[in-house]
């Protein structure tokens, strides 16, 4: 296996602003002649080479595909294939859908897999979910692309899990962070030796605790930073230090609420152009909140790095590689006449998140809320009754108390 990907991770600076400049224009010509992108309408393609001028177009924010959708039909004309050309159609909160492919690398994860060391002869147990949510299918696609063997594991039954990666011989792990973590203590509890060396996560944060944990089993973790949109956005190589961005993607930090890119180092928004000519997105704004790292990585890679996941620009919250979203408070609030607000705590206890909802009301049965809770929330929560009148004024409905330092 090659310590790199390709050659694009090693281009010059000049190299990779001439090879912008070629395909930036061609991709904006491609969103533009879509009609989700009406805000484009008085864009030249020919003048946006750079990501200095790819500043000066709108930010398109995900509320505004779920409008267009809603509207216009699955893909709200931000596609440039019609719905049913793609591969997979996925679905996420809201509702909202994307589209996903299965061609060579399509969600460009491949980069980061061989950043972790996996390729052939691996076999990747892939934890990621395969129901509806895309990020089964995009690692799926990524080993795929490292010629790994992938066992298409899913979500939960743990006790089948490690007897699956015993018997298999699994060498790597795909999933969130701290599902790992469930699948080695079993497998202690239960005397079994797995082989796995190699982990590759994303969907929630990698606490440094649990990255020591699994070092000391003798298993390098590293993570990624993706979306059900954009797929790969940036990842981990080796040295640790920052996540580089990919080399399918233009990634901006931006003040958040505006599209006004901040000064090199300050904390804003991630905003995201992606190259993709099925999937056009043109400064697509996450919702994450990070910041660019000076200099480039020891490990040879030359392109931007981001200090990963820094928090949401907005309430929306991730907890067990699922996004909490104010709007999702809200419904359940609102189905319930006893209920004066509600707050949505995020946690850690030892190395999981877990989920608080405080709810003001004057009932006393905590759980007569659980049903609800899950068909709004998609999570299972711990639930506390409070008084009404009890939670703060600040307009928070949804905390997270996770420390990432």
């Amino acid at each position: 296996m090659s310590e790199y990907f390709d050659a694009l991770e090693t281009r010059s600076a000049d190299e990779r602003a001439a090879a912008l400049a070629s395909a930036l224009p061609d991709q904006i010509a491609r969103a533009k002649a879509l009609s989700g992108y009406g805000s484009l309408a008085d864009v030249d393609p020919a003048t946006v080479t750079s990501a200095e001028a790819l500043a000066a177009l709108p930010v398109l924010r995900k509320s505004e595909i779920g409008k267009a959708q809603a509207a216009d039909g699955p893909l709200g004309g931000y596609a440039a294939l019609p719905a049913h050309k793609f591969a997979h159609i996925f679905q996420s909160p809201g509702p909202i859908y994307e589209p996903g492919g299965a061609d060579h690398d399509w969600w460009r994860m491949g980069r980061f897999l061989n950043a972790c060391g996996i390729g052939e002869g691996d076999i990747v147990q892939n934890c990621f979910g395969y129901h509806l949510t895309p990020a089964g299918m995009i690692f799926e696609n990524g080993a795929r692309a490292v010629g790994a063997a992938v066992v298409p594991a899913g979500v939960g039954q743990t006790e089948l899990q490690v007897r699956a990666a015993a018997d298999i011989g699994t060498t790597a792990y795909a999933g969130t962070p701290d599902y790992l973590k469930v699948i080695l203590d079993r497998a202690d509890a239960e005397g079994v030796k797995l082989k796995i060396t190699k982990a590759a996560v994303g969907g929630g944060a990698l606490f440094p605790s649990l990255r020591q944990e699994y070092a000391d089993r003798g298993i390098t973790c590293l993570q990624s930073y993706a979306t059900a949109d954009l797929g790969n956005i940036a990842y981990e190589s080796p040295a640790m230090e920052g996540m580089i961005a990919d080399e399918g993607v233009i990634v901006e930090i931006v003040r958040p609420g505006t599209g006004d890119p901040v000064a090199p180092g300050e904390v804003g928004e991630v905003v995201v152009t992606t190259l993709n000519p099925d999937y056009p997105l043109i400064r697509f704004a996450t919702g994450d909140l990070s910041a660019v790292m000076a200099g480039t990585s020891p490990c040879g890679r030359t392109n931007m790095r981001i200090k990963g996941w820094m928090g949401r620009a907005d309430q929306t919250t991730k907890i067990k590689g699922m996004f909490v979203r104010p709007e999702q408070v809200a419904a359940f609030v609102a189905k319930h006449e006893d209920v004066a607000k509600a707050r949505v705590i995020a946690a850690r206890e030892g190395e999981s998140d877990v989920m608080l909802v405080k709810i003001e009301t004057n009932k006393t049965d905590a759980a007569a809320y659980g049903a609800s809770i899950i068909e709004s929330l998609k999570l299972k929560a711990k639930v506390e009754l409070v008084a009404p009148g009890s939670l703060p004024n600040d307009g928070k409905v949804i905390e997270d108390t996770r420390s990432y330092d």
